[in-house]
């Protein structure tokens, strides 16, 4: 494959089972609930009422969220354009930490799912369909968390070593990844950009998990062996054959000559103008060949470079605050979605019933209607519209009750 990235020639998705994010727009899913028509007229407008509390409760909730994540983060932004206040949080441990924590119960309620340790050195151990070398140092950071959703499996058929060869590449592909870092204090070590104790946060889009390294900021390309051969062999061939034809004589009239000064033998060498002229053109050719098998090293390896920056240009959704506000619309419209489905089907159904059986009734409806295969978070979901007094619970069985007052909604 060239340098570049090369356009996959075939490519097949399926969605992994088991993921708990609702692939719709809030507008777009209830539009899809109420073309069931599983509810009367009167069943509708209670829906509709209800529909209108839950949106609201959460407004309020993700509201005042909003600025108590801002205020957490303020210190530790590289991007705030706003000077500190002398008593405020520091860029310590304890501060970094309670910002991580908070993200972390964010990502969770927008549906977003963690990346382990082991699934990232899983990750990083992958060929990357990239076709260059990627290479990090974990030690400029001290707090790293990696954060994804929508995953999907894929397949395709990409060319290798320009086109005369094809592999099928299996990887796993996020629709979204959030990465989260803090970079460390590594004394003379520590690169001019980073700033000990300040927080990174980026969103990307359209990751696939072998290609996780290109996300990190101190991301150095290297040279694959199959570029070096592509590099090194070639140059190896000519090298040897402007040491036989420019090199020889030189090489011959500075051996003799040396054997003289050593002893080795007694006639005289005379080495006259023409001799330095041809001494000098023979290493002239020699260091115009080095000189070009270097540039041509450097200049594949700015290639890379720049096919890298082209394809972050296009995955990069947002940086730091802009991650947090997205993220925080992201959970809002989650915890949204999981109450209305939860209240449309708990209220269709007419009567009362196990969560477990509601959960079954509603990932059987995204499956078969919407050909979306996802883990429903039923009692999540339930315990939401508990706290809104939209659905009680008795002896395992749960039922509706979208008409109770509902003015002074619970406390999320």
């Amino acid at each position: 494959m060239s340098s570049e990235r090369a356009a996959p020639e075939e490519s097949s998705i399926a969605p992994l089972t088991g993921l708990r994010f609702i692939p719709f727009r809030r507008s777009d899913l209830l539009k899809m609930l109420r073309a069931e028509d599983g509810l009367d007229d009167e069943q509708a407008r209670d829906f509709d009422d209800a529909v209108g509390l839950i949106e609201r409760a959460f407004r309020d909730e993700f509201h005042l969220s909003r600025q108590q994540l801002k205020d957490c983060y303020a210190d530790l932004d590289p991007d705030a354009d706003t000077r500190r206040f002398p008593g405020g949080s520091s860029l310590g441990d304890e501060t970094t930490e309670a910002l991580r924590q908070r993200l972390e119960t964010l990502l969770n309620r927008a549906n977003y799912e963690v990346l382990t340790d082991a699934q990232l050195k899983k990750a990083f151990r992958s060929s990357s369909l990239f076709q260059i070398r990627l290479r990090i140092d974990m030690k400029d950071f001290d707090n790293v968390l990696l954060y994804c959703r929508g995953a999907s499996e894929r397949v395709e058929t990409v060319p290798l070593f320009f086109g005369l060869i094809k592999r099928r590449a299996h990887f796993v592909n996020y629709d979204r990844v959030v990465l989260f870092l803090r970079f460390a204090d590594r004394g003379a070590k520590t690169d001019g950009d980073y700033t000990p104790g300040r927080v990174m946060i980026k969103l990307f889009q359209n990751v696939p998990d072998a290609d996780l390294e290109m996300l990190f900021p101190n991301t150095r390309v290297a040279m694959r062996w199959s570029d070096r051969l592509l590099i090194g062999v070639p140059a190896l061939a000519s090298g040897v054959i402007v040491a036989t034809t420019k090199l020889g004589a030189p090489l011959i009239l500075l051996g003799t000559l040396g054997g003289f000064w050593l002893g080795l033998h007694s006639e005289p060498v005379v080495l006259d103008k023409r001799g330095l002229i041809m001494i000098g053109a023979g290493f002239g050719a020699l260091g115009a060949y080095l000189w070009k098998q270097w540039s041509s090293y450097r200049n594949r390896k700015m290639r890379f470079r720049q096919a890298l920056t082209r394809d972050l240009y296009f995955k990069l959704l947002d940086n730091n605050g802009g991650v947090l506000l997205r993220v925080l619309d992201d959970a809002e419209d989650s915890e949204c979605k999981e109450a209305f489905v939860a209240l449309y089907f708990l209220m269709a159904e007419n009567r009362a019933i196990t969560d477990e059986d509601l959960d079954g009734v509603i990932e059987a409806w995204f499956t078969a209607r919407w050909q979306a295969r996802l883990d429903f978070e039923i009692d999540d979901a339930l315990q939401k519209l508990q706290r809104l007094g939209l659905a009680v619970e008795q002896e395992g069985l749960w039922h509706a009750t979208p008409r109770v007052p509902a003015a002074s909604a619970a406390s999320l």
